[in-house]
C-alpha cells in the first residue's frame, strides 16, 4: 500500500494530476473557526467534496493587512470565539481525522510562528497534516528560520508576489518558493475588485521560464466566470478566498454548492 505524499510534494503531485486531467486548479481558502469552530470540520469537508484540489486555511490574527473586509470580519469573529494558533493546529488535526486528503496550507502572519519558534511551529505543522505555509508579511529576505524548518521537513513555504514588484524581484520570489508561487492578481486586498487579465496574461508569461512550481493567481475572484477567466490567462491554480468565506456563512451545503461552481469552471478549455 503506498504512502500518501505530504508537503510541497503533496501540492506538487495536485497540480500534477490537474494538469493530467487538462484541468485548472482550485484553491480554495476559509477562515479556521469562521463561522463558529464546530463548524469549521464540515465546511472544509464541503470544500473537500465541491471539489477544492488544495485548501488554504486562514489563521485568525488581530491586524490583517493583506485581507479585505469580509475577511477581516471573519478573523475578528474567529478570534472573539477564542481562537488561537495553537487552536488552528488542532483544528486542522481534526479536518485530517475527519478524511480529507487533499493538500491543506496554512495562510497566516509571522508574529504567531515567531512567538511559537519557527522551528517548532513547522513541526506542528507537520505532526497535524498540514502541508504548506503562506505567511503574507513575511518577505524571503527576512525568513531564513521559517524557510530552514520547512526545507528541513518537506513543508511548502509559498511567496507572494504582487503587481508592484519588480522583474528582479519577482526572479528572486519565484526561485524560492515551493509548491507553488502566488501572484496577487491586482493592488489591494482581498475581496472583489476588478481583475486586470491582460496584465495577467503578460505576468504569467514572463514568470514562467522563471517559476520553478506551478503559478496560482489570488485576490479578486469572486465567481465562477471570473475563476475561468483568470484560468484562461494561462494560471495554473485559481484561489478564491472572500467568496467562499461568505458562502461558509450560509453552511456546508451551500459552500459544496459554491465550490462546485468553481470546480466546474475549471474542468478544462471552453
Amino acid at each position: 500500500m503506498s504512502t500518501q505524499s505530504r508537503g510541497a510534494e503533496a501540492i506538487s503531485a495536485a497540480f500534477q494530476r490537474a494538469a493530467e486531467d487538462r484541468r485548472t486548479e482550485l484553491i480554495t481558502y476559509l477562515t479556521l473557526g469562521y463561522p463558529t469552530r464546530d463548524a469549521t470540520v464540515p465546511l472544509v469537508r464541503a470544500l473537500d467534496q465541491g471539489g477544492s484540489g488544495i485548501i488554504e486555511l486562514g489563521v485568525p490574527f488581530s491586524d490583517p493587512v493583506a485581507d479585505g473586509p469580509l475577511i477581516q470580519r471573519a478573523s475578528h469573529a474567529a478570534l472573539q470565539a477564542g481562537i488561537t494558533p495553537a487552536g488552528c493546529l488542532d483544528l486542522a488535526a481534526e479536518i485530517r481525522a475527519a478524511g480529507v486528503r487533499q493538500p491543506l496550507i496554512l495562510m497566516g502572519y509571522y508574529n504567531p510562528i515567531l512567538a511559537h519558534g519557527p522551528a517548532q511551529y513547522v513541526q506542528h505543522c507537520v505532526d497535524v497534516g498540514v502541508d504548506g505555509l503562506i505567511v503574507p508579511d513575511l518577505p524571503p529576505e527576512e525568513a531564513s528560520s521559517l524557510q530552514s524548518a520547512c526545507d528541513a521537513t518537506g513543508v511548502a513555504l509559498i511567496y507572494l508576489i504582487a503587481p508592484t514588484s519588480s522583474p528582479e524581484r519577482q526572479a528572486i520570489i519565484a526561485a524560492r518558493t515551493s509548491g507553488f508561487l502566488y501572484v496577487v492578481s491586482r493592488l489591494g486586498t482581498t475581496g472583489r475588485g476588478t481583475l486586470p487579465l491582460d496584465t495577467l496574461r503578460t505576468q504569467i508569461t514572463a514568470l514562467r521560464p522563471l517559476a520553478r512550481t506551478p503559478i496560482a493567481v489570488g485576490f479578486g475572484i469572486s465567481t465562477a466566470q471570473q475563476a475561468r477567466a483568470v484560468a484562461d490567462t494561462g494560471a495554473d491554480g485559481v484561489i478564491v478566498g472572500s467568496a467562499v468565506v461568505e458562502r461558509a456563512a450560509e453552511g456546508p451545503d451551500a459552500l459544496e454548492r459554491f465550490t462546485a461552481e468553481l470546480s466546474a469552471a475549471l474542468a478544462g478549455p471552453q
